[in-house]
């Protein structure tokens, strides 16, 4: 069994910063890609930022600049740290890791159960 658990979420004015952490704990044999997603009332579930095996970053375009993700694999934990945030920043915000649980299986995504960020004007 593998969890994900997220913490860092809140409310916080435009401008402010939040930092969002994820930790994987279980059976974990290795860790692939880690990364945010956000999904806000009405909208479709969205990628905000990826951290790969290779330690590259890929961002959403509205979030470049301002968030930066990172992770510690020493504790099988990805970060977002989020600044300059804006209203339509506001949602929930999920962690996905793609990791497998033993060396003779094939990897799988798992999901965090979500941290509501809304960001006041």
């Amino acid at each position: 069994q593998v969890q994900l658990v997220e913490s860092g979420g809140g409310l916080v004015q435009a401008g402010g910063s939040l930092r969002l952490s994820c930790a994987a704990s279980g059976t974990i044999f290795s860790i692939n890609d880690m990364g945010w997603y956000r999904q806000a009332p009405g909208n479709e579930r969205e990628l905000v930022a990826v951290i790969t095996s290779g330690d590259r970053t890929n961002y959403k375009d509205s979030v470049k600049g301002r968030f930066t993700i990172s992770r510690d694999l020493a504790k099988n934990t990805v970060y977002l740290q989020m600044n300059s945030l804006k209203p339509e920043d506001t949602a929930v915000y999920y962690c996905n890791v793609n990791l497998r649980t033993h060396y003779y299986r094939g990897s799988s995504d798992y999901w965090g159960q979500g941290t509501q960020v809304t960001v006041s004007s």
